[in-house]
């Protein structure tokens, strides 16, 4: 007999998006459906999952433990968002002006607008003006059905204030339920007074920031962005060497907008994630297929930089590439905190079946932070991350378009989102 302090009975549908993770080709298909299904965890962590008679067998719910009524609801494990860049300052919606009137990303870059906008802003925020918009931004994620989430540095670029987002992240990660990992990214651009002297931020990044970060502990993931103007592959290289020797997990920025060979880079190097991938060539695929590097596709970014060309997702599937999904939340070319939107996007636009996405949202994207031990899928032994949509099936979650229906999340198996409402502690 089970002891339990929280279940969710009779959900309508319960995918558990369970099996090995990674999942590839058609094990993509498999949500590990329940209909009527109950789970029930205890002091956090799932100790049951399957049907009604099952649950009054074998679990014995404590004293004060509280029952949820699934009835009428679908539920999946929490959306796990591993490609964002939480913390920034300031906004960009003058510059997405000009681009609906025709101006592309690399034409405002070249005007000083793109990421050094938000560089600026981001270097004249506080310590705490920045917790103050992570957390806000959280809460959104939270209320959209997100419970894990990655959170990218790089709009510092330079020790002081790559150093300071990292903090934030910290502090955010302590004082949110949503789990945050964190990557440093200052290698996202080179800044406007290092323009002439790459080499030399080069060596800031490798012989003074990555040290200090890895001193205080700040970040788990390094990532670079690999593109045309930005760092070239010899250069991505011989930075991710650097890191790796630092003790950092590898993930790259890769074939966004020109096929530079990010992805087979990635692969080589055993990075653990090459994100992006727009550009990706056949030989990529190739590679990516024949690694265990995760493809973090990010289909809100040509979504809304309004451009035709997706990543070629159906391909990298059918090939046996890793694929998850990502918002990659920023201020500049994905403005969303909603993997559910992100999850739509994946099937109107890079052609994936609902339950490939899904379970790129969830059970892959876990893995492409190497967190598929603890999240991704409902499993005995996992966290308690359970999202409860307002939906009688879980294809329309794609189907009904426009509208937020997330009725309750429960993570690390406390309640903290009722009725559509983040709960304060």
């Amino acid at each position: 007999m089970n002891r339990a302090d929280l279940a969710v009975l009779n959900c309508n549908q319960l995918l558990t998006c369970q099996g090995p993770i990674p999942k590839r080709k058609t094990a993509l298909q498999d949500v590990g459906l329940l209909e009527n299904g109950c789970i029930a965890a205890f002091k956090g962590e799932i100790v049951f999952v399957g049907d009604e008679e099952a649950f009054h067998r074998d679990v014995q719910m404590s004293d004060d433990g509280i029952c949820i009524d699934g009835q009428g609801l679908t539920g999946l494990p929490g959306f796990v968002d591993p490609h964002t860049h939480l913390p920034f300052a300031g906004s960009r919606e003058h510059e997405f002006n000009l681009r609906v009137k025709g101006y592309t990303y690399q034409q405002l870059a070249q005007q000083g607008l793109g990421i050094q906008t938000t560089v600026n802003a981001t270097r004249q925020a506080s310590d705490e003006e920045l917790l103050s918009l992570c957390l806000s931004r959280l809460d959104s994620m939270l209320i959209h059905g997100t419970t894990t989430a990655e959170a990218k540095s790089g709009y510092g670029l330079n020790k002081k204030d790559e150093l300071k987002q990292l903090r934030v992240i910290k502090k955010a990660n302590a004082a949110h339920p949503i789990d945050i990992v964190s990557t440093f990214m200052g290698a996202h651009e080179v800044p406007k007074e290092y323009k002439d002297r790459k080499a030399e931020y080069m060596d800031l990044l490798t012989q003074e920031i990555l040290p200090e970060v890895k001193n205080q502990n700040l970040a788990e993931f390094f990532d670079v962005f690999c593109e045309e103007e930005v760092y070239s592959i010899e250069e991505t290289r011989e930075l991710i060497h650097e890191a790796k020797k630092a003790g950092f997990k590898i993930k790259i920025h890769a074939d966004e907008f020109t096929p530079l060979g990010g992805a087979q880079l990635a692969a080589e190097e055993g990075a653990i994630s090459a994100e992006h991938l727009i550009a990706i060539t056949e030989e990529g695929i190739e590679k990516m297929a024949q690694s265990p590097t995760a493809a973090i596709l990010l289909p809100g970014v040509s979504f809304f930089l309004m451009e035709h060309k997706t990543a070629p997702a159906r391909r990298m599937v059918e090939q046996g590439v890793i694929v998850a999904l990502a918002t990659d939340f920023n201020p500049g070319s994905s403005m969303t905190e909603s993997m559910l939107f992100i999850l739509q996007l994946a099937v109107f636009t890079l052609k994936m079946g609902i339950e490939e996405a899904i379970n790129a949202a969830t059970a892959n994207a876990s893995y492409a932070l190497e967190k598929q031990e603890q999240v991704g899928s409902l499993e005995i032994g996992k966290k308690m991350d359970l999202v409860l949509w307002d939906v009688p099936t879980y294809p329309y979650l794609v189907y009904h378009l426009g509208v937020n229906p997330v009725k309750h999340v429960i993570k690390n198996g406390r309640i903290v989102v009722e009725d559509g409402r983040i709960l304060t502690t």
